[in-house]
């Protein structure tokens, strides 16, 4: 698998920002700021911007001069291309002393001006998003140790926070559990992981397999979901991770806000329950036994009240634990609680 660690890109980074104003398209740059802060020194947006982590903005040189070794792009652009508009603010982040870290499909290496520059300076152009090459195609065999996917009624409304805010909580009671990276904003804060929808259609459920590897009976592999079932761009991507991971648990993630599919206006969002049903439809053709174990909500949009009040009602009416992972409570406790005792059932 993937391992940035190996390769001694995990430094201290400058989160570019890009023209972006979607907040949903810098995932990246967010969940680096949550998960890996101590590791950002400032954020860099060019003029047409207007999302923000919080961070404080500075130049290249700046940033270099903090202690950063790296600009990392933290926004996704349509098709996962590099626009051109981008790459003078690339360019001077090389010259300023900076690697280039990308997770996007595009190869860093593939626009000339800044493998130029990157061989001049002696400079490094490291690319997230580059599976392994040995991919097999998957086996379908169940393997031992327990799994854990995150699903989700569309794209980035926290499949990952849930992933990583389970391991975290399930770690601090003991569990023998990881965190398994299957995009480029976890592999950067893992460490190690597969960016699975850079994997050739065919071995999918291969490379899942590969990330969630035979394991102790009593282990649990907490899987980062990608993608949404319903999605009508990624869902074979999430079918595939699906097929491959063979979760004895799901865990549905969703933002109460949203109506529609994020970039797709005319295609409105699933229902949990149609979520719950098509998991666990599609999820036994590789594990028979799979079951969702509860809800989790990003209410990061609301007040508390609300928050609780959504928490309440949508628990009542699935018969189920909902929780915001990130808000925790005694309604996260329950659904850790859920994830353990579906765990002791196995």
């Amino acid at each position: 698998m993937l391992n940035p660690t190996a390769d001694n890109t995990l430094g201290r980074y400058l989160l570019f920002l890009g023209d972006t104003v979607e907040p949903g398209y810098a995932k990246t740059a967010f969940g680096l700021r949550d998960w890996a802060g101590e590791r950002c020194v400032g954020e860099l947006a060019l003029p047409a911007a207007t999302v923000s982590t919080g961070l404080t903005p500075m130049t290249a040189r700046q940033a270099h001069d903090l202690g950063a070794t790296a600009l990392v792009i933290g926004v996704a652009a349509p098709g996962g291309m590099i626009p051109e508009a981008w790459v003078p603010a690339l360019l001077e982040a090389l010259e300023a002393g900076l690697d280039l870290v990308s997770g996007m499909h595009v190869k860093l290496a593939q626009l000339p001006p800044l493998r130029e520059a990157a061989g001049r300076l002696g400079r490094r152009l490291i690319d997230i998003r580059t599976p392994p090459a040995d991919i097999p195609v998957a086996s379908g065999v169940k393997r031992p140790g327990r799994r854990l996917l995150t699903v989700g009624t569309d794209c980035a409304l926290g499949k990952k926070y849930t992933a990583l805010a389970l391991t975290r909580a399930l770690r601090a009671r003991g569990v023998a559990v990881d965190f398994r990276a299957s995009g480029q904003t976890g592999i950067l804060i893992a460490g190690g992981g597969m960016p699975i929808d850079a994997v050739v259609a065919d071995f999918v459920a291969g490379a899942a397999e590969m990330l969630s590897p035979a394991a102790a009976p009593d282990h649990l592999d907490v899987i980062e979901g990608q993608g949404s079932l319903f999605h009508p761009a990624y869902a074979g991507v999430s079918l595939g991770l699906l097929h491959g991971s063979q979760p004895d648990l799901f865990v549905v993630c969703h933002d109460p806000g949203r109506s529609h599919i994020l970039g797709f206006p005319a295609k409105p969002l699933p229902t949990i329950e149609a979520v719950i049903a098509q998991t666990v439809a599609l999820g036994r053709v590789t594990n028979p036994d799979i079951a969702c174990a509860g809800v989790a909500l990003n209410t990061s949009a609301m007040t508390p009240e609300a928050a609780q009040a959504e928490i309440d009602a949508l628990s009542q009416r699935l018969g189920l634990p909902v929780a915001d992972p990130i808000r925790g409570g005694a309604a996260f406790e329950r659904l850790l609680d859920a994830c353990l005792a579906n765990q002791e059932q196995a």
